[in-house]
């Protein structure tokens, strides 16, 4: 059986201090690889790639080469990915990546002689304090913890974590990777360089954070069930108002008729805006929308543009595409 193994499991480490919109854009990519992503807040994720391997017909440290691509060029961060036959190995193999990032790929034939040189600490899970006793009973490395009786691991770690680090130790890990439930709510911003006063230019910017979150929700398989305009002025004041959509939607033109409903609620005169963000409401998994049959014409063309978008972005970055300023009227 173990012999059947493969690597499967990757880990990736984002930088240190991510803010958490572009942290949840992390997320996004590693769903386009595979369905099984385990977020672990605030900079850290696990994802199992068994099924994407038969998918995408490439081995594990090539989706974590494209992977690397893919953040770099669309945001601009970089990642450190490590792959390995359970989660203990995947992710004492991103620790093991200098920073800003790369790939490290344990094959499970490999597991033994990777780890064993590893200083303790190096191996996931062992905290500084953990460390520090076991090198006072005189193990330094990963290949001397494996080698010491479980029994007398559990004596100087006790007894839970005595088992776990001298199994870990060994490359025995049968925790699986559980999916994380995605976040009941996602929020795009903009910062204005100048207080602005142009209502076109507020209007641009609302048009262009409702195409990138109703992109990001189609990307995540979510639907909003509400949305709610935050407005940031000169002064540190602010303006929110959450609307309810008629039905939950991800779709571009769903969201823009209500973000535009709520931007002419806030009354905008003299207003100097220096920020806005808009957040989509009460998600809901995008197969429990129930779709309803549409005569209207322009609707089933708008939805068939947008299905064309999304795989623009998705080949070339979500910048492929910005909305047209003919756009900025329509309400």
């Amino acid at each position: 059986m173990e012999a059947r193994r493969v690597a499967s499991v990757m880990h990736v480490r984002c930088p240190d201090g991510l803010p958490e919109d572009v942290y949840r854009q992390v997320l996004e990519q590693l769903a386009e690889l595979s369905p099984v992503v385990q977020a672990l807040p605030p900079s850290a994720a696990l994802v199992e790639l068994k099924g994407a391997l038969r998918y995408h017909g490439v081995d594990a440290r090539r989706l974590g080469e494209v992977l690397r691509v893919r953040t770099i060029s669309r945001l601009g961060v970089d990642v450190r990915v490590g792959i390995g036959p359970f989660i203990t190995v995947a992710a004492t193999a991103s620790g093991q990546i200098t920073e800003p990032g790369g790939v490290l790929a344990v094959d499970p034939g490999q597991v033994t002689d990777w780890l064993g040189p590893l200083p303790v600490e190096a191996l996931y899970g062992i905290g500084p304090r953990q460390a520090q006793a076991l090198r006072n009973f005189g193990v330094h490395c990963v290949g001397l913890l494996a080698a010491v009786p479980p029994a007398t691991v559990q004596r100087v770690l006790g007894g839970r974590a005595g088992r776990q680090a001298a199994d870990r130790a060994r490359g025995v890990d049968p925790r699986p990777v559980a999916p994380r439930v995605l976040p009941a709510s996602a929020s795009v911003s903009r910062t204005f360089p100048r207080h602005t006063l142009d209502g076109a230019a507020v209007r641009a910017a609302l048009l262009d954070l409702v195409v990138t979150l109703a992109h990001q929700l189609r990307g995540r398989g979510q639907a909003a069930r509400g949305l709610t305009l935050t407005l940031r002025f000169a002064g540190g004041t602010t303006w929110e108002k959450t609307r309810r959509l008629p039905d939950a939607s991800a779709h571009d033109h769903d969201l823009r008729t209500s973000a535009y409903r709520l931007i002419d609620a806030a009354g905008l005169q003299r207003g100097r805006l220096t920020g806005i963000t808009l957040k989509g409401e009460d998600l809901i998994a995008a197969d429990q929308v129930a779709e309803q049959i549409s005569f209207d014409q322009a609707r089933e063309a708008r939805l068939v543009a947008e299905e064309v978008s999304d795989r623009i972005r998705a080949k070339f970055g979500p910048g492929a595409i910005r909305p047209a300023t003919t756009l900025l009227r329509v309400s």
